[in-house]
């Protein structure tokens, strides 16, 4: 389940103590206007931890270093993701060209160096979302949280005396050279290192990038200089105050996609309407706004940004792919397909199994099962010796549940789980096959174990209910639809009617009565439920027998799916 929060209500300090002592093993994403960082645990431990835009990258470190020459670097960084340095560092240690203790230092620096960055922030947001998808690759190191608290208070503490003399990255600062000659005390390693650098040209910005230190080592450094009285601020980098438009976009652009990959939709829309104010014709952004809009469920206005984003000559599949998926959503299919066939052409010969399934969907969606079952297989050849997404499970046990075929259907959706066993709708859709044969036990234990998945979900809820309900365990039925209603007021008229027939068993009459017509609110014709309170007498109980009748019809209503 994932954990969300504001930094202003636990610091970051007591979000890695919860993680650590939970042995918790995912992604914690943080993030703040204009910034963002994860940090990824494993049975605990910290394993990686990045800054998005960051300007001291492993690559660098490595080429300060003198262990990398910068054209091996640019060979290298075309063969891995953008911005990936876990995935540097494997590439580099693979080659063997590097001693892999080196790489393994550099990287383990530069790791701590983001999460004690991250300790500075004191506002924004946080999610953790459990099981990241890098979770079986063996880490290249790991570091205890507790290792980490005690250096990076400290720090914070430090660099709140430091920023009352370094208020910003962008001041100039120059050494005083008479007085530095005559100096009595030794300076440290890192101000000898940067005394060179101090000679009014370079802002703090630069020096952290010429000098190959921290921004935090730089901070210190500058800050014992100015209480000595060696070194003195001279002015400010304009080129700093005022970047240039490149740089801007594609900080903008990073940022808008780091904070969409963790679900921050509004920050996302902010920082890609920032690119698109600097360039309108950013396809990139354009695709990404697009994405935030559907994920919102605002079709027209995803259609209208992916339409815009496809108008680029080498707009690519996805871009195809997803208008199609949102066009449907808006009930256009010839156009849709028309999309998904213009994302097939231009995939080529790299195709994306996932069109595959939209096509599937769509044969579904026209009741075509046949040419569902030929997309899904075709899916499926296409991830090769891949297992296939969860959706693709979905979709299949979907396909063989509609084609009548509940055994198969059983049989896809276990497989499903046993490759991604935190999906929750593949354990409701378990639970729903396995409530269609009858095996209500069986599918109110499924339906328990999707909720431990995804516990705000009320269709989850209204299952278990269900599945409670039918199986005359009445008090356990009646919790779980009182969390739907808690989720979700308008859920459904069957919620109510079922919860007005519990309170009835229960002899709570006013109760009963007031579900019942909370039901009627939601659905004015429902004949089950003006029969229950017709039956029902304003001032004395009912029958045994009249009840039998009353709760013999309710058990007609079939359970939602």
């Amino acid at each position: 389940m994932a954990i969300r929060g504001n930094l202003s209500e636990a610091s970051l300090a007591d979000v890695l103590q919860l993680l650590a002592l939970g042995q918790k093993t995912g992604c914690l994403s943080i993030a703040r206007e204009g910034s963002f960082g994860t940090i990824h645990f494993s049975g605990g431990r910290i394993v990686h931890a990045s800054l998005v835009n960051r300007r001291d990258r492993l690559g660098d470190r490595l080429v300060r270093l003198g262990v990398l020459a910068a054209d091996d670097l640019t060979r290298v960084l075309a063969t891995v993701p953008a911005h990936d340095d876990r995935e540097l560092a494997r590439v580099l240690i693979d080659t063997g060209a590097i001693p892999r203790e080196t790489i393994v230092g550099e990287y383990h620096t530069q790791v701590e160096e983001a999460v004690y960055h991250l300790f500075g922030w004191t506002h924004g947001t946080f999610t953790f979302e459990p099981d990241d998808d890098r979770g079986n690759e063996a880490p290249l190191f790991s570091v205890s949280a507790d290792s980490l608290l005690l250096e990076g208070a400290r720090r914070v503490d430090e660099w709140t005396l430091i920023e009352k003399k370094i208020p910003s990255l962008d001041l100039i600062f120059e050494a005083d050279g008479p007085k530095v000659a005559q100096r009595e005390v030794p300076l440290s390693e890192s101000q000898e290192r940067l005394l060179p650098l101090l000679d009014g040209t370079h802002d703090v910005n630069s020096l952290i990038e010429r000098s190959g230190l921290s921004e935090f080592e730089v901070g210190k450094a500058i800050y014992g200089l100015l209480t000595a009285g060696y070194v003195q601020r001279v002015g400010r980098s304009a080129a700093r105050r005022q970047p240039p438009p490149e740089s801007r976009v594609a900080e903008y652009r990073n940022l808008g996609i780091a904070f969409y990959r963790t679900g921050l939709l509004d920050e996302a829309e902010r920082e890609f309407r920032r690119v698109l104010e600097l360039r309108d014709a950013d396809g990139i952004a354009r695709f990404h706004l697009g994405l935030v809009h559907a994920r919102r469920g605002a079709w027209r206005l995803a259609v209208d940004a992916l339409t815009r984003a496809a108008e680029q000559p080498e707009a690519p599949a996805a871009v195809f792919h997803n208008l199609a998926f949102c066009t449907a959503r808006l009930g256009d299919l010839a156009q849709a397909q028309a999309h998904l066939d213009e994302a097939e052409r231009r995939a080529g010969s790299q195709p994306d199994p996932r069109i595959a399934l939209t096509a599937a969907q769509f044969a579904l969606t026209d009741g075509d099962v046949q040419d569902a079952e030929r997309h899904l297989a075709r899916a499926r050849a296409q991830w090769g010796s891949r297992q296939p997404s969860a959706a693709w499970f979905h979709m299949a046990g979907l396909t063989a549940a509609i084609g009548g075929d509940s055994t198969r259907a059983q049989i896809l959706l276990e497989e499903g789980l046993a490759v991604h066993p935190h999906a929750a709708p593949l354990h409701n859709n378990l639970a729903v096959v396995q409530e269609r044969r009858g095996s209500y036990e069986a599918a109110a234990r499924t339906a328990e174990h999707a909720l431990l998945e995804d516990a705000n979900c009320a269709h989850l809820h209204k299952n278990l209910g269900d599945y409670l309900y039918r199986a005359q365990r009445y008090d356990e039925a009646f919790d779980a639809l009182v969390r739907v209603v808690r989720l979700s007021p308008k859920h459904g008229p069957d919620v109510y009617l079922k919860l007005g027939n519990v309170h009835y068993r229960r002899g709570a009459l006013d109760e009963a009565r007031a579900a019942w017509e909370q039901a009627l609110a939601l659905d004015p014709d429902n004949r089950i439920v003006h029969a229950n309170l017709s039956a029902l007498p304003p001032r004395h109980s009912i029958g045994d027998a009249q009840l039998e009748d009353i709760l013999g019809d309710a058990a007609q209503v079939g359970a939602a799916v």
